[in-house]
C-alpha cells in the first residue's frame, strides 16, 4: 500500500516534467470482484457440493442430539444408572458434533483460502489486462481510503473475467 502511494505521488509530481501528460490511475474493488467474479463463485458452488454431504450428516447428528435431550428431560421413570448412561451418550455426542464442526470449518477455511489465492493471480492478470488495454498507467486495488467511481474498473474488469469464463467453460465443455 505505501509502494503504490509513493508510486501515485511520484506520478503526480513528476506529471509537470513529462510535459504535462495525462496520467491513467484507475482502482479495482478487489471484495466485489472476490465476491462477483464467476470462477470464484463455481469455486463456490464446487466446494459447496463437496462439503455439503458432511454438512447434512452434521445436522443430522445436531437433531438427533436435540432429540436425545428432549427424551432425556421427558423421561421421568428411568433409574439412576440409566439417567447416567444417557447423559454421557449425549455428552458424547456433543463432543463428537464440536469435533466435527471445528473441523469441517477449518478444513473449508484452508480449501477456500487455497482457492482463492488460486484465483487472485487469474484475477491479477485480468487487472492488467483491462488495465493494458484501456491506457491505465497505474491501477489500485482495495483498500484504499476513497476512490471515486469515475476511475472505477471494477465492472470492466469483472466483464473481462465473465467473458474468459464463458470462453473456458465452453472449451471444457468441447
Amino acid at each position: 500500500m505505501a509502494r503504490a502511494l509513493t508510486l501515485l505521488l511520484a506520478l503526480m509530481l513528476a506529471g509537470p516534467a513529462w510535459g504535462q501528460a495525462d496520467v491513467r490511475i484507475g482502482y479495482v474493488d478487489m471484495k466485489r470482484l472476490l465476491d462477483n467474479a464467476p470462477q470464484v463463485l463455481a469455486g463456490r458452488a464446487e466446494l459447496d457440493i463437496e462439503f455439503r454431504p458432511r454438512n447434512e450428516a452434521l445436522l443430522a447428528d445436531e437433531q438427533r442430539l436435540v432429540d436425545m435431550e428432549q427424551a432425556l428431560a421427558d423421561s421421568s421413570g428411568l433409574s439412576n444408572e440409566q439417567l447416567l448412561a444417557r447423559e454421557r451418550e449425549i455428552r458424547n455426542l456433543r463432543r463428537s458434533i464440536d469435533r466435527r464442526r471445528e473441523d469441517l470449518a477449518d478444513e473449508l477455511n484452508f480449501r477456500r483460502n487455497a482457492e482463492i489465492k488460486s484465483l487472485g493471480e487469474e484475477i491479477e492478470l485480468a487487472v492488467q489486462t483491462v488495465a493494458r488495454r484501456e491506457g491505465y498507467d497505474l491501477v489500485l486495488s482495495s483498500p484504499v481510503a476513497f476512490a471515486s467511481d469515475r476511475i472505477d474498473i471494477t465492472d470492466q474488469v469483472l466483464e473481462f473475467l465473465e467473458v474468459d469464463f464463458e470462453l473456458r467453460s465452453r472449451r471444457e465443455r468441447q
